[in-house]
């Protein structure tokens, strides 16, 4: 992990510099003229940031509180605009003593949340800079005390929803600096986009000095650099803009061109023949080996996701045009492949099973040669009728079956999933509650590995033994993406159903990382309490429950442009 001392000498290999020594700030770029500058809440701001605003909305949109969740979903599906997400979000809401806007009494849960959120803020130069992974008290904090990119979303989310977007735009400032760092790692230079999965602020109080520390990947346990920062910083940039009005952020030539890093690595050319990303074990919320190398379906949702986002916050002047261009065509061809070839429901997995193999050419129907013998007895009776999901993994002779939450969910999410598809997947979650929320939300994936196949697969990993972390634990920071998902297909009544189990005990756990055992009753046996994006997580949770129109800024609707006509069978019509 490299440093910058206060007096811009590097420690590592990483170079620039970000502190302040005696008050004397270093003259590379003036943020500070954005991070002064007041929020912009007028209506024609608004609209200019790709979106409607509610009274654009359709007829019969009501914001009643019994009926606004069934009555968004309607609206919201009914808004075509090819870069427009349909609805503005978040930016209006009045405070209260308790850090929240509710229509009713607030849940007493909701005031400890919000103590802690605040309390889990970085400050770096006297502004709030991001959130601690946890306010965790134990001798080994290993990386729990830095600022993560992907888990300051959540919190970033509660913030923008509450009226409180400064120290969002902190952090993407920050983040974006961290970027332009070149970095080495044991003498070979990673790709110049790449953001980093964390930073820490260290104070010295003897000289006087804050120093940012970055981990690209090089502290990282196994070494392995994030994909999915990147794609978290556009959409949580684009979160920030429909939030806000504020379309000043986005466009900065420095934000601009932070963006255009990030996708220009994914849209490299190469001698893959899928439109998707090969990635490594452990380049994402699964940060250790689980067995998803290849083309894991996180990494693919949220690239799919961020791709979107981007061509709504680019600039349309040259450099911007020949990048929308490159997008538009990798938009088409990924959508697609998902869309077809991971997706599984009843009918494809009968399918399956009855595949031939060794077939050649163009025509062939099981193109990825999957053998039928390869099927888990498992999938055959968690499969119900009516319902399906995203497989977790497909490439040659290999198809992971797992469920894996983040994926599905921000699938629906950014419309990736059809609107069948997305009715599907809540039909799935439905039909399969004990095993996917069972007595607290939600399963990371599904099922566990064990025995055997987990020595092999994780490599004897004691962390990630079965139903534990990452291998069907139960993480309740996935309340906040079931909940928007529930939203956007019209089913507020199953996030509902979820938060309330969680608040049987997610207080009073102490806000653990994450639960163990099949149902999720135990909490986990390394977590850590006082977890910051459980806590966030369970308030964006409330806060979009609350008011739908919240999903605005997470949500990117259908793109007409980009249905094809799916050659899959759907459970649906079964």
């Amino acid at each position: 992990m490299s440093t910058l001392t206060g007096d811009g000498q590097q420690n590592g290999s990483i170079k620039n510099v970000d502190s302040i020594n005696n008050g004397h700030e270093l003259e590379e770029y003036d943020f500070s003229r954005f991070i002064d500058r007041p929020r912009l809440l007028n209506l024609e701001r608004q609209r200019s940031c790709d979106e409607r605003s509610l009274n654009d909305l359709p007829v019969g949109f009501s914001p009643h509180p019994s009926s606004r969740a069934d009555n968004f979903y309607r609206a919201f599906e009914n808004s075509d605009s090819l870069y427009s997400p349909g609805i503005r979000s978040g930016c209006n809401t009045p405070l209260s003593h308790f850090g929240y806007a509710m229509a009713s009494d607030p849940h007493p849960m909701i005031a400890e949340a919000w103590d802690d959120l605040r309390r889990s803020l970085v400050y770096f130069r006297g502004q709030p800079v991001g959130t601690i992974a946890a306010l965790d008290n134990s001798d080994e904090k290993l990386n729990y005390d830095q600022v993560f990119v992907r888990d300051f979303v959540p919190s970033a989310l509660a913030f923008l929803m509450n009226g409180e977007p400064e120290v969002v735009k902190n952090f993407l400032l920050k983040t974006l600096r961290l970027q332009g760092w070149e970095k080495k790692i044991d003498r070979f230079q990673l790709g110049e986009g790449v953001m980093p999965a964390s930073f820490k602020v260290l104070h010295d109080p003897i000289r006087n000095t804050e120093t940012l520390m970055a981990d690209f990947g090089e502290s990282a346990i196994g070494r392995v650099a994030p994909v999915d920062s990147g794609f978290w910083w556009i959409i949580l940039l684009r979160a920030y803009t429909k939030s806000t009005g504020d379309t000043s952020l986005a466009e900065m030539p420095e934000c601009q061109k932070g963006m255009r890093l990030i996708l220009s690595l994914c849209l490299s050319e190469g001698f893959d023949t899928f439109p998707t990303l090969l990635c490594a074990d452990g380049c994402s919320m699964i940060d250790r080996r689980m067995g998803v190398y290849g083309y894991p379906i996180e990494i693919q949702a949220l690239f799919f996701m961020s791709l979107r986002c981007a061509m709504l916050l680019l600039k349309h002047d040259a450099p911007g045009k020949e990048l929308i261009e490159r997008i538009v065509k990798r938009l088409h061809a990924l959508s697609y492949h998902i869309r077809n070839y991971f997706w599984l429901d009843f009918k494809q997995l009968n399918d399956i099973y009855r595949y031939k193999t060794e077939e050649y050419s163009h025509t062939a129907v099981n193109k990825f040669n999957v053998m039928p013998d390869s099927l888990p007895e498992w999938v055959m009776d968690f499969m119900p009728v009516h319902g399906g999901y995203f497989i977790g993994n497909i490439g040659p002779s290999h198809m992971d079956f797992r469920w894996f939450c983040l994926g599905n969910c921000i699938a629906i999410l950014s419309s990736l999933a059809t609107q069948e598809q997305s009715a599907a997947i809540m039909d799935l979650i439905e039909s399969r509650w004990e095993e996917l929320v069972g007595d607290m939300p939600l399963k990371v994936c599904y099922p566990a590995i064990e025995n055997h196949e987990w020595r092999i697969v994780t490599g004897c990993d004691p962390k990630n033994t079965r139903w534990s972390y990452h291998n069907g634990g139960s993480w309740p920071v996935l309340l906040w993406l079931l909940t928007a998902a529930c939203i956007k297909t019209g089913r507020p009544q199953i996030a509902r159903r979820a938060i309330e189990l969680a608040e049987t005990r997610l207080s009073k756990d102490g806000w653990p990382e994450y639960y163990d055992g099949k149902l999720g009753r135990y909490i986990g046996k390394q977590a850590r309490k006082h977890q910051t994006w459980s806590v966030a997580g369970y308030l964006v949770a409330k806060m979009m429950l609350e008011d739908p129109s919240h999903l605005g800024m997470i949500a990117i609707e259908e793109d007409k442009q980009l249905k094809p006509v799916l050659r899959r069978s759907s459970s649906w019509t079964a």
